[in-house]
């Protein structure tokens, strides 16, 4: 292979035979190992560049200029939609009614982002425990119902294996799916929050398991990750003055991917049980027949 040398452009002194060599000898190389082309055919003063993208950050920017409705220019006022979705969760006298109410919904964006249908619950609709997780993904969006796809039937075994089958309630803090199973936005899950909190409302459950970092922060309105927050009881305080005990725990998706974490997942559910199951405790069944409480 030979390759020749450009003549130089820009350079006020000869080169010499000692750098053609040394520059053959560096294109030779890269040729043996693949490069065959370069990026520009002229030179780029990598100089003059670092130069102007320091003076770009050095340059402040300009406050973002506010919505008339006081969020950032460019972000969706949701107050009008938060106040339809109250309105239509406050009229659903039930589960039946409020699911007819999300599916007929238009305030959420997710509706309109390629969902097929709402997804709004399953399971027992006097359960002891409400299960609440991130949103549907693709094959419950195709079903119309949550936790049905690999995760989902992770999370059945799971439950079923810690005595909890038949006894939750399972529904997310959005209804729609997201475009890329991407996580909810914030403002997504707040416009959603009203229907989440009347399907408690009518379920009456005694404590709410929150499956998920997406979910735990959402319901809890904290800022910790998962791994912080999985296992540790917390008070969930509803608009009406209701009080739930609160789990947060992982969700199946990420034990699928990190199957050693499923023994943290697995001792969260012992600890829900157990608080679940425990008599003499206020949120027991037999306590206001036993007297007794711890």
């Amino acid at each position: 292979m030979t390759l020749a040398l450009p003549p130089a452009q820009g350079l006020d002194h000869r080169v010499t035979s000692t750098h053609a060599k040394a520059v053959e000898s560096a294109l030779a190389f890269w040729a043996e190992v693949g490069v065959d082309a370069c990026y520009a055919e002229a030179p780029i003063d990598r100089l003059a560049e670092g130069a102007a993208r320091l003076q770009a950050k050095a340059t402040p920017p300009r406050p973002a200029s506010m919505s008339p409705a006081g969020g950032r220019q460019g972000q969706p006022d949701i107050s009008a939609a938060v106040a339809q979705a109250l309105a239509a969760a406050a009229a659903a006298d039930s589960l039946e009614a409020l699911a007819a109410a999300i599916a007929a919904f238009d305030g959420c964006g997710l509706k309109m982002e390629g969902a097929k249908q709402a997804v709004f619950s399953r399971g027992a609709a006097d359960a002891p425990v409400v299960i609440i997780g991130e949103g549907p993904g693709a094959e419950e969006d195709a079903r119309g119902e949550p936790f049905v796809g690999k995760a989902g039937q992770l999370l059945d075994r799971m439950l079923a294996a810690a005595g909890l089958e038949g006894r939750v309630f399972i529904t997310n803090t959005v209804f729609w799916r997201a475009p890329g199973n991407r996580t909810p936005t914030a403002a997504e899950q707040a416009v959603c929050a009203p229907f989440l909190e009347r399907a408690i409302q009518l379920v009456k459950p005694r404590m709410l398991l929150l499956v998920g970092g997406a979910s735990a922060k959402s319901v809890l309105k904290r800022e910790e990750g998962i791994l912080s927050l999985h296992g540790r009881w917390f008070e969930w305080h509803g608009e009406d003055g209701a009080v739930l005990p609160a789990l947060p725990t992982l969700h199946p998706a990420f034990l699928l991917r990190q199957p050693a974490a499923k023994k943290k997942a697995w001792a969260d559910l012992l600890t829900l049980t157990e608080r679940l199951d425990r008599p003499g405790r206020p949120d027991h069944p037999d306590a206001s027949s036993s007297g007794t409480s711890s």
